[in-house]
């Protein structure tokens, strides 16, 4: 496991792992520590969070608690390869379109942005990206600020993302007439402006 980002404080963990032919990175977002008081003392256990990806438009977090770190994001690990999802990417590098989501009290807007933005969000957000291969996006969390929330209001976000191929498919019409419908609008657009 290598540190990434000295002045982390060790929350953000990168690690690779090859699993036959497929490459997965997987990204610590969060660890709590929970005590729990009994006659001898205090008894400790970890829930850790952590988000899995291929870096080529697959993505997963997971959850796990136990009484040890390592086995919590062992368990996190394997949760979040069972949940993978898969998010239609703009030339590999950014979104579709501007999309929001939210999970509990958090909200997230997600925008899509030009090449050489690099990718402008906060914490768990920013690991849920770098895992998932996005290299430009602009992203604002809203609400709570809890990793939890933020991370679900995110894949919220993302599962509501939609190619132009897929909305072509579903309207029964070509992909390039879409296109074209899209270049009309933003030609007169401009044109009233």
């Amino acid at each position: 496991m290598a540190r990434e980002g000295g002045d982390r404080g060790g929350r953000d963990r990168d690690r690779r792992e090859r699993d036959g032919d497929s490459e997965f990175v997987d990204r610590l977002v969060h660890i709590n520590r929970v005590a729990k008081v009994v006659k001898g003392g205090r008894r400790f256990g970890f829930a850790a969070l952590v988000v899995v990806g291929d870096q080529k438009g697959r993505v997963g977090f997971g959850h796990g608690k136990a009484r040890e770190v390592p086995e919590a994001i062992r368990k996190a690990t394997d949760a979040a390869k069972r949940a993978l999802i898969r998010v239609p990417l703009r030339e590999g590098r950014t979104l579709h379109h501007d999309v929001r989501g939210r999970h509990g009290a958090g909200k997230v807007v997600l925008r899509a942005a030009p090449a050489g933005t690099g990718i402008i969000a906060g914490g768990p957000m920013r690991a849920v990206f770098e895992t998932l291969g996005m290299a430009d996006v602009v992203a604002k969390s809203q609400g709570s600020s809890n990793p939890y929330n933020m991370v679900r209001a995110t894949f919220d976000a993302l599962k509501r993302e939609d190619s132009p191929r897929s909305v072509a498919a579903r309207r029964n019409i070509k992909v390039s007439t879409l296109q074209a419908r899209r270049q009309d609008g933003d030609a007169e657009a401009a044109a009233e402006a």
